[in-house]
């Protein structure tokens, strides 16, 4: 199975940009034969799951549209990770974010590795 790891800071101020990278256990031929589809997801507190955005491939990006005026999202396969940058934070941006993988290359595949999270919290 492959492994995934979430990490970036725990603290971010608002209207500053969130930074998180997701360091996967994959070789960049594997990513680049776009097998698989990535995401980012969060949880807020006391709320569900929100999908954030995903990449394919190298460079096909999806982002959920409540975001994605804010949201980037793109792979450094020179060091196999992906990464989540999300703009003009604000405290409703605090959540758990987690980085997975889907099973396929789409995003209606389901998610067959998940990372463990990590806390972001956007406060001064």
């Amino acid at each position: 199975q492959v492994q995934v790891q979430e990490s970036g800071p725990g603290l971010v101020k608002p209207s500053q940009t969130l930074s998180l990278t997701c360091t996967v256990s994959v070789s960049a031929d594997s990513i680049a034969a776009g097998s698989y589809c990535w995401s980012w997801i969060r949880q807020p507190p006391g709320k569900g799951l929100e999908w954030v955005g995903a990449i394919a491939g190298y460079d096909i990006t999806y982002y959920n549209p409540s975001l994605k005026s804010r949201t980037s999202v793109s792979w450094d396969t020179s060091k196999s990770y992906f990464t989540l940058q999300l703009n003009s934070v604000t405290p409703e941006d605090t959540a758990v974010y987690y980085c997975a993988r889907a099973s396929g290359p789409f995003l209606t595949d389901p998610y067959d590795s998940w990372g463990q999270g990590t806390q972001v919290t956007v406060s001064l």
